[in-house]
C-alpha cells in the first residue's frame, strides 16, 4: 500500500523554523512537550487539560492530543490520527506488572490525510498489540515495548520509557499514521 501524502507546506518544518527563530527567548511557564518526527523537532505548549487528556500545540499548526502518555489524535501532519479507542483497558495505565508478564490490547484507530479527502480516510483500523516491559541501563527506568499488527499495514512498534518508582512515562515513540515515521514525545516533568 502506498503511503498517504498530502501536498502543501510541512507544518512540523514550519514549527521547527519558528522554534529556532525564538531560541534564546525566555521559555513560557506552562508545560512543554518536545516532539520529534524524523529529523524535525518542535516544542508544543499545553493548550488544554481535562483529567488525563492533554491538548498540545506547536508552532506551524501541529497539534497532538494525549491521554496519559498515548497519542490519541493529531492535526497538522501529512497523516492525522483522528480518533483512538481501546477495546478494554490499556495495559499502559499500570505498566509495572508488564515486567512480570506481557499483556494484550486491542485498539481501534481512525486516520485521515491532511487534505481530509474521503478516499484517504480509514476508520476502525484494528491494532492487536502485545506489551512487554524490560529493565534498562538507567536506574529506575523500564522500557515498555508495544508490538502491534493491523490488516494492510506494516507491523508497528511503540516504545514507552517509564519511571518504575511512579509509573510515569517520561518519553514515548509512537505510530501516528501510515507512511510517516514514529513521533517521539518527551513529556514535561
Amino acid at each position: 500500500m502506498a503511503p498517504f501524502r498530502a501536498a502543501g507546506p510541512d507544518p512540523l518544518a514550519i514549527a521547527e523554523r519558528e522554534a529556532a527563530a525564538t531560541a534564546g527567548e525566555e521559555a513560557p511557564a506552562e508545560p512543554r512537550l518536545e516532539l520529534s518526527l524524523g529529523q524535525r523537532r518542535a516544542t508544543a505548549t499545553l493548550l488544554q487539560r481535562q483529567g488525563e487528556h492533554r491538548l498540545w500545540r506547536a508552532p506551524g499548526g501541529v497539534v497532538v492530543a494525549t491521554e496519559r502518555a498515548r497519542v490519541v489524535a493529531t492535526a497538522g501532519l501529512a497523516q492525522m490520527v483522528t480518533g483512538t479507542r481501546f477495546d478494554g483497558p490499556d495495559p499502559l495505565e499500570d505498566p509495572l506488572p508488564l515486567l512480570r508478564r506481557s499483556a494484550e490490547a486491542r485498539r481501534l484507530v481512525d486516520v485521515s490525510p491532511r487534505s481530509r479527502e474521503p478516499s484517504g480516510m480509514r476508520f476502525g483500523l484494528a491494532f492487536d498489540c502485545r506489551l512487554r516491559a524490560t529493565g534498562t541501563q538507567d536506574e529506575h527506568v523500564i522500557l515498555v515495548e508495544e508490538r502491534c499488527r493491523a490488516a494492510g499495514l506494516s507491523p508497528v512498534l511503540n516504545r514507552f520509557w517509564v519511571d518504575e518508582r511512579n509509573g510515569r512515562v517520561s518519553m514515548a515513540e509512537q505510530w501516528v499514521g501510515p507512511g510517516i515515521p514514529p513521533l517521539l514525545l518527551e513529556f514535561p516533568d
